[in-house]
């Protein structure tokens, strides 16, 4: 029988105990115990399946894995302790000495300086491209390309690159086609669907959507995820059975706050349009989104994230935030609870002034994350926000 997203979410776990438990237990445990020497031999030659090691598995994260894996339409994934660790462990996986990445512009900060910083070291290179210039990806595709990777929708630029034209690329060029689907959630977008090799999630902001645990997990073929398990069982990254349980349970309502998170960004993005304080809006869901006919076609709705530019720069987006009552100033997103960010003084301050510009990103950016709050409050702490924070004109010297 066939089952929509919710009933997989809700009704995906692992098999009872003799204790006939109806919510999953977690399984606290760092080993576990063999019955004889001939079973420990065959669990780790791999003729028999089973755990040994909670850095290779554990029964709490192998719930996880396979409830995100079905929502995702994947074949298999690979949990690990963050977002940056499922991306860190994809490129350590697949790429080695002389092999080059085509990444599109717009990516987290820390994606960013895996790039810029840490792969270099490895002889690794990377060309850049724009989500919005497809044209630019045919020029910088190299011989040695082995890996693609892009976020889509780009934090906090909310760019997006049509995922069916990507798939497409990628086979054609036979390069490893990566997404960081982040924003997006399987809920609202399924990047496999359209020949993504890979789809990676910071579980750690709209799968757990409470700002309680670290988390991240890469989603895909069988065979790929193999290999990512014969890196990770031994380098490490691997996700506790404690945030594992919780990541779990936070699937069984993803749908539901997705639903909501949506439903207010969009009243939100509309109304910060319509105020003439208000300099630009960027959200996926609004006609004025340059790639705004890609996103209607490729995702269910626009999600929970918009970036606006108040008028006034630095000087007003500072001051929008400090006179912000009720959303909170942090550099997470995805929760219950509303968030404004000035991404260029923290998840992108390490890039410099001219990189910011190149993705979108200025001084006076602000990211927010709507949070499940009732939207007429989200509203009235912004427009208030903003009447606050109008500045005074500069008299003019005589």
């Amino acid at each position: 029988m066939s089952q929509h997203f919710e009933t997989q979410a809700v009704r995906t776990q692992l098999e009872r105990s003799q204790y006939k438990e109806h919510s999953v237990p977690i399984y606290m445990t760092s080993s576990y115990k063999f019955d004889d020497a001939e079973e420990m031999r065959a669990l780790f030659t791999g003729e028999q399946e089973g755990n040994i090691y909670s850095r290779y598995a554990n029964p709490n994260v192998d719930e996880f894995i396979t409830k995100m894996a079905i929502l995702e339409g994947a074949e298999d994934g690979w949990a690990t302790a963050t977002g940056m660790a499922a991306i860190f462990t994809t490129f350590a996986t697949f790429l080695k000495q002389g092999d080059h990445v085509l990444s599109s512009r717009s990516v987290f900060g820390s994606t960013h300086q895996l790039l810029n910083n840490i792969l270099p070291k490895w002889g690794i290179s990377y060309t850049y491209a724009d989500l919005d210039k497809t044209e630019q990806w045919e020029a910088a595709i190299q011989p040695n390309t082995k890996m693609i990777f892009v976020e889509t929708p780009s934090n906090p630029g909310i760019d997006i690159i049509d995922l069916e034209w990507l798939g497409n690329f990628a086979k054609k060029h036979q390069t490893l086609l990566v997404v960081d689907n982040c924003f997006a959630t399987p809920y609202l977008q399924q990047p496999i669907k359209y020949g993504t090799d890979l789809s990676i999630h910071s579980a750690t902001k709209y799968i757990d959507g409470q700002g309680r645990a670290l988390g991240g997990i890469i989603l895909g073929r069988s065979e790929l995820i193999r290999e990512i398990e014969g890196f990770a069982r031994h380098s490490g990254p691997a996700l506790s059975p404690f945030n594992s349980w919780i990541l779990s349970k936070s699937l069984e309502t993803l749908a539901v706050r997705m639903d909501r998170h949506c439903e207010s960004a969009l009243k939100v993005a509309t109304a910060l349009e319509a105020n003439p304080e208000v300099e630009l809006v960027k959200y996926p869901f609004l006609p004025s989104h340059p790639q705004y006919e890609i996103a209607k076609k490729q995702m269910k709705q626009g999600g929970g994230i918009i970036t606006f530019i108040p008028k006034g720069g630095l000087e007003r987006a500072a001051k929008f935030l400090d006179s912000l009552k009720m959303f909170s100033i942090s550099a997470n997103l995805g929760d219950t609870r509303s968030i404004a960010t000035h991404p260029a003084s923290s998840t992108h301050s390490k890039l410099t002034e001219e990189q910011r510009n190149e993705v979108g990103i200025q001084q006076g950016t602000i990211r927010l994350s709507i949070g499940l709050e009732h939207v007429d409050d989200i509203l009235q702490d912004i427009e208030q926000a903003l009447k606050a924070s109008v500045l005074e004109p500069v008299e003019a010297s005589h």
